[in-house]
């Protein structure tokens, strides 16, 4: 029946894809890019809410450095470049040294002791460089692009290019990350992996058609995933940007699983080789694809946005891969009937193999056991980190300006601190004062490089008189030196301390020490750093819980399919060994865990789940045909062994290509899925035979054979098995 489907409509079908691939193409690049720094870090804890409280109360403070050299600085075009920045329509505020000295002065502050003051700020204190800060307006915030855009064509106005100017902060970062994880620029890398794959699938199949038909009907599958994500709002990230080599090695994997049983079956000489291929596949691709789904949402219990939407996008991806693999590709068995698999592995004896593994069972198990309790030692010295910076590439120009800037101005790292009055009826003297002691504890640390507040505009020595004082806070109030600064009727203040990176003292270690040294005042912290320090314990757990929970569900579908507790368990061992060893590696050599490589371990998981199907459904059926478990496990490799390996190869060259990108959290993600899933060989190949082949005799147990409508043979002869395949030299 589906034989006689595909042959009367076969041709139909590939024809609708190939009518409908221009307009998925079209709606998949219609996906916009998002890249925003508080997008990666959590929502829902405290510290987030902290946050969200203090912009409300301050308001959202995005800022642009434009950092001159003195050579070039002449104060006439300082200024004239500030007024021309000042009149674009995303800024509403301009700070240069001469405007805060001058407002600083109003007050009463000296202007030697002014310039002082905005040392480490607005001007270097080598006298090589001075800053221009512009305050970005909610409008400007909305359109960070065109903000950035537009002060670069000021700069290229007034002729003030690299080497003497730089341009950093958050907008402009934010700007380069949605411009490097957009699908333009991701498409290097993505083109480099279909030159792989292709290649792979021509060496597989022998055949320029089917290889290229493959790749088309899988293209055809990418960009329907990214268009039902457009279609549903979803956004693209530099995570996201790895969406397309996902849904390809998903489609690859079952496709080369597939066309290897059609292969076998039409060496068997069977009657209708395209159904009991289609037959053999759907079982063991089906429940892989469960799994790989597990995997994937297992990933929504992080609180960080992008990874929760990543993993449902890739599920969806895995079930267009599923409709694709087994969906369209028998298409293409109707086109190219004669096309046939042969080996990549240069005719590997997995005869041989088993026979190794099995009379070696006992050490092999020995030596992955140490090395389980090794790789377990560095598990435990797991840590994680996440850093903006760490996602522009080393050669970014953006990244170059912020070194510069950070070296030679002003720190591009920041901790806000909030002092809450509260209900006190201090006078506004007072409350001046108290939080002038606070700013010089918080700048006494040595990873603050400048420390800016109200109190920072007024002089050291304050008036007596009470209407002298009064006087003076309104002239302060006329020129704006409190805005933004002080609010909620003097109750509450900011001070805004700058950071030093060039000490060797992370923000998170700053604000630790901050909050021990200031503990039991009236003060909170917020800012870029406390929320990087939750999103490190975000990223920790986030690790633990989403790998945890696919542990759970994936186990118990392998109990449910395998109907044996045991059995479940025991096919899990082979999967969650080569994850342990790649991640207690990790931990040995002090690498740190990021937001890509905290995904990685729950989605290589549900993946290489599918090779323990497909090993299995021969296993069961070699021992039930009276095999010993040793000879089940040879019959087993013979026959899925190859197109293991193969997919696996295919999977694991392309995650690699990931390695090609410009980020280097998706860079670390590729990697980190590569090594994964090169390490599930072992698992497969080796782990699992061996775990098999000491499973007791078939009279003390008959764990992996609980069906209902199976006995066990009672002779212990094994049966015929199904013709092996020939691959061609």
């Amino acid at each position: 029946m589906i034989s006689y489907f595909y042959q009367q409509n076969g041709r139909l079908l590939l024809a609708l894809v190939a009518l409908t691939f221009p307009f998925f193409y079209w709606q998949a690049n219609t996906i916009k890019s998002n890249n925003d720094i508080e997008t990666w870090l959590p929502r829902k804890t405290e510290v987030r809410q902290e946050y969200e409280r203090f912009k409300r109360e301050f308001g959202a403070e995005e800022i642009i450095v434009v950092a001159l050299e003195r050579s070039v600085a002449d104060p006439q075009l300082v200024e004239s470049l500030a007024g021309r920045l000042e009149r674009l329509a995303g800024i509403r505020a301009v700070w240069t040294p001469e405007r805060m000295t001058e407002q600083m002065a109003s007050l009463g502050v000296p202007r030697d002791e002014a310039q002082r003051r905005i040392q480490g700020l607005l001007e270097a204190p080598s006298g090589e460089l001075i800053g221009i800060v512009a305050l970005m307006s909610e409008a400007g915030a909305k359109d960070r692009a065109g903000v950035v855009a537009a002060v670069r064509r000021e700069l290229d106005y007034c002729r003030l290019q690299a080497p003497h100017a730089a341009l950093n902060g958050a907008p402009v970062v934010v700007t380069e990350l949605d411009r490097l994880g957009s699908q333009h620029s991701s498409r290097r890398f993505f083109m480099i992996t279909m030159l792989v794959c292709l290649t792979l699938l021509y060496v597989f199949f022998g055949h320029w058609g089917m290889a290229w038909s493959t790749l088309g009907i899988t293209l055809w599958g990418i960009y329907v995933t990214q268009t039902v994500l457009a279609w549903c709002g979803g956004e693209m990230n530099f995570i996201m940007g790895s969406l397309s080599v996902m849904v390809m090695i998903f489609t690859l994997s079952i496709a080369v699983h597939f066309v290897s049983y059609y292969s076998e079956a039409k060496q068997a000489g069977a009657a209708d080789p395209l159904a009991l291929a289609l037959k053999e596949a759907w079982n063991p691709c089906a429940l892989s694809t469960v799994t790989t789904l597990l995997g994937l949402i297992s990933l929504n219990v992080s609180d960080i946005l992008p990874v929760a939407q990543f993993g449902y996008a890739a599920a969806l991806g895995a079930i267009i891969a599923l409709a694709v693999g087994l969906g369209i590709m028998p298409a293409l068995t109707v086109v190219w009937p004669h096309c046939e698999t042969r080996s990549l592995c240069f005719r590997l004896d997995y005869g041989e193999w088993a026979d190794f593994v099995a009379a070696h069972r006992k050490q092999i198990l020995a030596l992955a056991g140490v090395l389980v309790v090794l790789t377990g030692v560095g598990l435990l010295r797991l840590q994680s980190d996440v850093d903006p910076v760490e996602f522009l590439p080393r050669q970014s120009s953006v990244l170059a300006d912020l070194q510069r800037i950070e070296r030679d101005l002003t720190g591009v790292d920041s901790i806000e601190a909030v002092v809450d009055f509260g209900d006190s009826d201090l006078p506004f003297v007072d409350r001046m004062l108290k939080v002038r002691t606070l700013e010089k504890k918080i700048g006494a640390h040595p990873g603050v490089r400048h420390t800016l507040s109200a109190a920072s505009f007024f002089p050291e020595e304050l008036p007596d008189s009470a209407f002298a004082a009064a006087r003076m806070l309104s002239r302060a109030q006329a020129n704006g030196a409190d805005a933004g600064w002080v609010v909620d009727d003097q109750r509450l203040w900011r001070i805004s301390a700058r950071l030093h990176r060039q000490h060797g003292l992370s923000p998170v270690r700053v604000l630790n020490d901050l909050e021990q040294q200031l503990a039991g005042e009236p003060v909170r912290f917020t800012g870029l750093a406390p929320l990087l320090k939750s999103a490190q314990i975000e990223i920790f757990n986030g690790f633990w819980q989403s790998f945890t929970a696919a542990c759970l569900t994936i186990s118990l579908v392998m109990i449910l399919s395998l109907r044996s507790l045991l059995a479940g368990i025991v096919a899990m061992v082979p999967n969650i060994i080569p994850i342990w060893l790649v991640f207690g590696g990790l931990g040995f050599l002090g690498t740190p865990v990021d937001i890509g490589m905290m995904m990685t371990g729950s989605i290589a998981l549900g993946i290489s789940v599918d090779c323990t199907f497909h090993f299995l459904v021969h296993y069961r059926e070699a021992y039930r045909g009276g095999c010993t478990s040793p000879e089940a496990c040879r019959r087993a490799l013979i026959h899925s062994g190859e197109p293991m390996l193969e997919s696996t190869l295919i999977c694991s060259l392309g995650m690699l290509a990931l390695c090609l990108s410009s980020f280097v959290p998706t860079a670390r993600f590729g990697g980190m899925m590569a090594a994964q899933m090169l390490a599930s060989v072992l698992g497969e190949l080796v782990i699992l035979p061996a775990l098999l082949c000491v499973r007791p005799k078939r009279r003390e147990s008959r764990w992996l054979m609980h069906s209902s409508h199976a006995a066990v043979p009672a002779a212990p002869h094994c049966a015929e098995p199904r013709p092996v395949r020939e691959y061609a030299a």
